[in-house]
C-alpha cells in the first residue's frame, strides 16, 4: 500500500489547494510577498508544484576528495574552522571559512549576511553544507552554501528536496532548505487533491494517483517512488498540453471553415503544362496534393511546408498560390526582406509570363505614389499575387477577398505580425521554413500543425560539405578560396557585426574586409560588401553585381541569410560561427550548394569554445538535414510556448520535457487522440472540462501557425 513519507502534525491547520500560501506556517505577509514575486506562488497549489530539482540521499553524503568538474548540486557534513573576513570596498565584506571533513578541506565564501553567518557557525560543531563547488586558485569552494546543523531534528528523511530558489528569497530566509520545511508542513496538512485524469488512463498506464504523486515528488520513501512520481506528473503535464492543442485543432477543423477553393482552372493547369522548365520531383508531387487536399476540404488550411534550401519550396509555393485565383480568391506571399521579396516577384513575374495573372510587388521602399495605386488595385481585386514583405500588415492594405496567405521564412516573423496578416480575411495558411524553429517543430510533434516535407533535392544539386576551422588554419582556408575564385567561382565571408564592439570580442565586418583585401588584392580580385545599414538601392546594387560575377567575393552581415541565389557561390565562410544560432547557420549554408558544383561551408571560430558551442558545430558539420538540426536546435534552446508568443525558450512544463520524455509524448498524444475520437465534447470528463474552460480565454496562436 502506497504511504507518504511526511510526517503528520495534528496541530496543523487542514489547507485546501487554492488557500493563500500566506497562511502557510512559517510564511505570513513578508515573505508570501517574495515568494509571490519570485516564483509567482500565490496558493497552496502554487507550492505543491514548485517541484525539486533534485533529491540528495541523506544517507549518503558526498566527501570532499571525490569531488569534481562534472558534481552538481551537493552535500558534505564536516566541520568549521579558519574563519576569515576581508574588506572588499566601503560597507562590504567577504568571508571565508574552512571547511573539511576526514578526506580534504575545502572553502566557502560568502560575499552577503557575513555577520549572520559569523554568528552562527562554531567550531567544532558538525554541520551539512548544500551546493554546487567549483574550482578556483587551487581549491574547492562554494558560495552561499546552504548549511545546517548534522543530524538536526527539523527533517528527518531519507531523500532531502532541493528547491530552485532567488537571492531574493535568501534575504528572507527562504533558502532551499527553509523550502523544504514549508513544503513538508504543506504536504502533512494538504486536503486530498482531486484525482485530474480519467479513470481508465490511469488503470492503462498504471500511475500513481495525483495525490500520491504530488506528495512523492517532495517526500518519497524511495527512489522507485521518486520515479513513480516524476512518471505521473510528467504524464499529465503532457496530457493536458496534448488536450488543449488537439481540442483546439478538432474546433478549428469543424468550427472555423475554410474557403473551398473547389477548381484547378486554367492558370494552375497552364503554368504546369506551359512553364515549368523540369520535371516535378515526387516530393513536391506529393506537397501539392496535401495542400490542394486542404484548400478544398472546407476547413482552414495550417501547414507547414518544411524543405532544405534548395529542395523547390517556391515553386510549390507558386502553385499553391494560383489555385486561388482559379476559384476567384487573391493570394499573398510575406517574405522577410526586401531582397528577398524582390526577388520573388521578379521570379514569379518571369515564370508567369503570358499567363492571365497580374503579380505586384509591395515594399517600403516603393514610392508612396505608386504605393497608393497598388494598394487600390489589391482592393478592386485587379492584383491576383501580391508579394511583399512587413508592408502587408498596414492596416490600410485591404483584399477584396483574400484566399490564401504564404509565409516564407517564418521565423523571421513575429506570432503577432502573422495574426495581423491572417485578420485580413481568415485565408488558408501556408509557412514555409527550410528549418523549422524548435517551437514549430513542437507543434508538428503535438499534431496541431499539419506538416509537409520536401525531402528530395533536384537532380544535379549536391550536399554542402561542412567544415570547422580556427584561426591557425586561416593560411590554408585562404589558399582553398583563391584556388576556387581562380577556377572562376564566388565567394561569401559572412560577420556577425558592423562596426568593432568594445563589449564584444568579434572580428568585424569592417576589418574583415581589410583583411580580405590584403590576401585578395585589387584588380585582380573583387569585393563586394553588404549589410544592414546600407540603404535599399545600395544593398541591390551590391548583390546584383555579385550575381553578375563582377566581384569574387561577398562580404556581408547576415542580410544575406535569405534572399539571395547565387549558383556561382560555392563558398560560404561564416566568422565567429559558434555566435550564431543552428537555424541561422544553417539558413547561411543554403546560399551555397545553388549550382550543380560541389560547394563548401567553412565555420570559422576562436580555440576555445564552450560545450553548447562545441554541439551546434558537430551537429552542422554531420549534417545537412534540416529537421535534424531543428532537434538539435530543439535541445540547446527548447520549442519556446507553443499557445502563446514566446518562440524560444524552455516551453512552461515544470517537470516533463518533450525532448527527453520523446515516449510520453506519443503515449499521451495517442490517449488524448482516443479521448477525443469517443467523447468529442467531453461529456463524460467534467473535469477536463473545466480544464478547457480555464484555458479558453487564452487566444490560441497556433491558429495562424
Amino acid at each position: 500500500m502506497w504511504q507518504s513519507a511526511v510526517r503528520w502534525n495534528e496541530n496543523d491547520c487542514l489547507m485546501q489547494p487554492s488557500d493563500d500560501i500566506v497562511y502557510l506556517k512559517g510564511v505570513g505577509p513578508s515573505r508570501a510577498k517574495v515568494l509571490a514575486a519570485e516564483l509567482d506562488i500565490h496558493t497552496a497549489a502554487d507550492l505543491l508544484q514548485h517541484f525539486p530539482f533534485r533529491h540528495i540521499d541523506r544517507s549518503s553524503m558526498t566527501t570532499i576528495n571525490t569531488l569534481s568538474e562534472e558534481s552538481g548540486y551537493v552535500a558534505l557534513q564536516g566541520t568549521v574552522s579558519n574563519m576569515s573576513v576581508i574588506s572588499t570596498g566601503r560597507f562590504r565584506e567577504r568571508l571565508t571559512v574552512d571547511f573539511s571533513d576526514n578526506t580534504g578541506v575545502l572553502q566557502l565564501v560568502w560575499f552577503q549576511g557575513t555577520k549572520w553567518v559569523r554568528e552562527k557557525l562554531k567550531p567544532g560543531v558538525k554541520y551539512t553544507i548544500m551546493g554546487k563547488p567549483s574550482f578556483y586558485n587551487g581549491t574547492w569552494q562554494i558560495t552561499h552554501p546552504e548549511l545546517e546543523v548534522a543530524n538536526s531534528a527539523d527533517i528527518e528523511l531519507k531523500y532531502l528536496p532541493v528547491y530552485n530558489t532567488t537571492e531574493k528569497m535568501k534575504r528572507v530566509g527562504l533558502g532551499t532548505r527553509a523550502m523544504a520545511r514549508l513544503t513538508e508542513t504543506l504536504c502533512g496538512c494538504i486536503t486530498p487533491l482531486d484525482e485530474n485524469l480519467p479513470p481508465d488512463v490511469v488503470d492503462q498506464f498504471h500511475l500513481l494517483s495525483h495525490h500520491q504523486a504530488m506528495i512523492a515528488i517532495h517526500y518519497p520513501q524511495s527512489q522507485q517512488q521518486l520515479e513513480s512520481a516524476r512518471l505521473r506528473l510528467k504524464f499529465e503535464e503532457l496530457f493536458f498540453l496534448q488536450l488543449d492543442h488537439q481540442y483546439s485543432h478538432l474546433y478549428r477543423n469543424q468550427a472555423a471553415a475554410g474557403y473551398v477553393f473547389r477548381s484547378v482552372g486554367d492558370c494552375f493547369n497552364r503554368f504546369y503544362k506551359e512553364k515549368i522548365p523540369f520535371p516535378l520531383t515526387g516530393a513536391q508531387k506529393r506537397v501539392i496534393r496535401e495542400i490542394r487536399e486542404d484548400m478544398r476540404s472546407g476547413r482552414q488550411m495550417n501547414r507547414l511546408l518544411q524543405g532544405d534550401v534548395g529542395s523547390g519550396k517556391t515553386l510549390v509555393a507558386l502553385m499553391s498560390m494560383l489555385l486561388a485565383p482559379d476559384n476567384g480568391y487573391q493570394a499573398c506571399l510575406m517574405a522577410p526582406t526586401e531582397i528577398l521579396a524582390t526577388q520573388h516577384y521578379q521570379t514569379f513575374c518571369r515564370m508567369l509570363d503570358g499567363l492571365p495573372v497580374k503579380v505586384e510587388l509591395l515594399i517600403g521602399s516603393v514610392k508612396a505614389s505608386e504605393k497608393k495605386k497598388i494598394k487600390q488595385r489589391i482592393a478592386n481585386g485587379e492584383t491576383h499575387l501580391l508579394i511583399g514583405t512587413h508592408a502587408l500588415l498596414e492596416d490600410d492594405v485591404v483584399f477584396q477577398r483574400l484566399g490564401l496567405v504564404v509565409i516564407d521564412e517564418q521565423h523571421r516573423f513575429g506570432v503577432e505580425q502573422r495574426a495581423k496578416l491572417w485578420a485580413k480575411g481568415h485565408p488558408h495558411i501556408l509557412v514555409m521554413t527550410a528549418t523549422p524553429i524548435p517551437r514549430t517543430l513542437a507543434m508538428t510533434i503535438y499534431g496541431d500543425l499539419d506538416c509537409s516535407i520536401i525531402d528530395e533535392l533536384p537532380p544535379g544539386r549536391q550536399p554542402v560539405k561542412t567544415v570547422h576551422r580556427t584561426e591557425p588554419g586561416r593560411p590554408l582556408v585562404f589558399h582553398f578560396l583563391k584556388q576556387e575564385i581562380d577556377a572562376g567561382r564566388q565567394v561569401y565571408f559572412v560577420y556577425p557585426l558592423i562596426h568593432e564592439s568594445e563589449k564584444m570580442d568579434l572580428k568585424d565586418l569592417e576589418d574583415g574586409l581589410e583583411m580580405i583585401q590584403s590576401y585578395f588584392p585589387r584588380p585582380q580580385y573583387q569585393t563586394s560588401m553588404v549589410h544592414g545599414q546600407l540603404t535599399a538601392e545600395e544593398k541591390a546594387s551590391e548583390m546584383q553585381r555579385f550575381k553578375e560575377g563582377k566581384t569574387h567575393i561577398m562580404v556581408a552581415t547576415t542580410v544575406i541569410e535569405v534572399g539571395v541565389d547565387v549558383p556561382n557561390a560555392t563558398v560560404m565562410v561564416i566568422e565567429n560561427a559558434e555566435r550564431f544560432g543552428l537555424s541561422q547557420l544553417h539558413q547561411l549554408r543554403g546560399r551555397v550548394g545553388r549550382g550543380g558544383k560541389q560547394s563548401y561551408c567553412i565555420l570559422m571560430t576562436k580555440d576555445q569554445l564552450s560545450s553548447t558551442s562545441r554541439e551546434r558545430i558537430r551537429t552542422m558539420c554531420s549534417t545537412t538535414d534540416g529537421f535534424k538540426i531543428a532537434e538539435a536546435d530543439l535541445k540547446l534552446r527548447g520549442p519556446g510556448d507553443m499557445q502563446g508568443l514566446q518562440q524560444s525558450g524552455m516551453l512552461e512544463l515544470k517537470i516533463a520535457s518533450i525532448v527527453d520524455d520523446e515516449p510520453l509524448v506519443g503515449a499521451t498524444r495517442d490517449s488524448v487522440r482516443r479521448l477525443l475520437d469517443s467523447d468529442p465534447s467531453l461529456s463524460n470528463y467534467p473535469i477536463l472540462q473545466r480544464h478547457l474552460e480555464q484555458s479558453k480565454n487564452k487566444f490560441l496562436w497556433s491558429k495562424i501557425s
